[in-house]
């Protein structure tokens, strides 16, 4: 039974469907007005003064969606977090409503933001899925469509897309009770309508090669360079794979300078040192450190650590995420307090804001 109060913090709201989910219609209103000073400072050059509001919530939803507002620079993307529960708010946060609020489809097409979300991708697959809501599952499943469809446009990353699809396999094998999925019959219809199709879609994506136009290729290159360029893969996993392209990078993977350079990269000196140190005492001769062989024993014991280009970002003063390009929403404090305030939020930490 719904709530009606006669105080201003009630629920009592009038909302309206848009593409991107449901949206508050007086925000909706605000905006569209806004877009119209857009559009007409941009014709005429002068701001143009409208008063009157939409009183159709169809016209509404027609004039105003996410993508209007990503393309006339008045949406930044951030999501409010609620920290504890008071009188006027509840304490509870939805993660589809951040991953709409956050503008998570289009992050996938920017590639500083590919990695993060494929990681969030996959820890909710692999840890999460079965505590989804109907709607999470949905924005879930349609986020990985995206993934799918940018993974075949750019011809990369495959191998990020085939390891959430095999866990997500896995994940679906154990996600049944009695022999159907919990929830909703005819929603899961539809989840797994979707699951088949971007399954199939991603059995199809062949990996060509480039077509030989006469410009330099990698393979022209000399060894400095592409050494140069094996120093900037923090992934171990990229390394190998690159030696097996052709001798050239072969032989520069097997240079222990490389190996060196990964393990200052990813443990601390002190944890290097130890590693090293009992290295050093297996035999009471000096021998020479395999640094291959140290990563590999450090990352069974430590792991290794997450780098991204692009990551979400908390405000300890707003209460806010945002991407860390995107800028900061907080207009209450100066750029250098901001820079104190906002701490870096891995996926792991990122999940840990809902209830799942």
């Amino acid at each position: 039974m719904p709530f009606i109060g006669k105080d201003w913090r009630s629920p009592g709201e009038a909302w309206v469907k848009t593409d991107e989910g449901w949206e508050k219609k007086k925000i909706l209103e605000q905006l569209n007005r806004n877009i119209q000073k857009s559009l007409s400072l941009d014709s005429d050059g002068n701001t143009e003064n409208s008063d009157s509001d939409s009183e159709d919530s169809n016209t509404v939803t027609s004039n105003i969606d996410f993508q209007k507002k990503r393309d006339n620079n008045l949406w930044q993307p951030h999501f409010p977090i609620t920290i504890k529960s008071t009188k006027e708010v509840a304490g509870y946060n939805t993660i589809s409503e951040a991953f709409r609020r956050l503008d998570f489809r289009n992050a996938v097409k920017d590639i500083r933001r590919f990695n993060y979300i494929c990681k969030l991708i996959h820890l909710i697959i692999s840890e999460n899925l079965t505590t989804l809501s109907g709607c999470a599952t949905k924005v879930l499943f349609a986020l990985l469509e995206e993934v799918a469809g940018q993974v075949a446009s750019n011809q990369q990353n495959m191998h990020m897309l085939q390891a959430i699809l095999q866990d997500l396999n896995k994940t679906m094998r154990k996600y049944y009770c009695w022999g159907r999925p919990l929830g909703s019959s005819l929603l899961w219809e539809q989840h797994l309508q979707t699951i088949e199709r971007i399954c199939v879609f991603a059995s199809s994506i062949e990996i060509q090669e480039p077509k030989d136009d006469g410009s330099p290729k990698l393979t022209h290159l000399p060894a400095e360079l592409i050494r140069e360029i094996l120093l900037r893969l923090c992934d171990y996993r990229d390394l190998i794979s690159s030696g097996q392209a052709y001798d050239v990078m072969e032989a520069l993977i097997n240079e222990q300078h490389i190996w060196r350079q990964l393990c200052y990269f990813h443990f601390t000196r002190q944890q290097v040192r130890h590693a090293t140190e009992s290295y050093k005492t297996k035999s009471e001769r000096p021998v020479r450190i395999d640094w291959q062989e140290v990563f590999h024993r450090l990352r069974k014991v430590f792991g290794l650590k997450e780098e991204y280009a692009d990551c979400l970002f908390l405000c300890r003063h707003c209460r806010c995420l945002f991407w860390k390009s995107s800028g900061h929403p907080c207009i209450h404090a100066s750029q250098q307090q901001l820079n104190e305030k906002c701490i870096p939020v891995q996926p792991q930490a990122f999940l840990k804001f809902f209830s799942l």
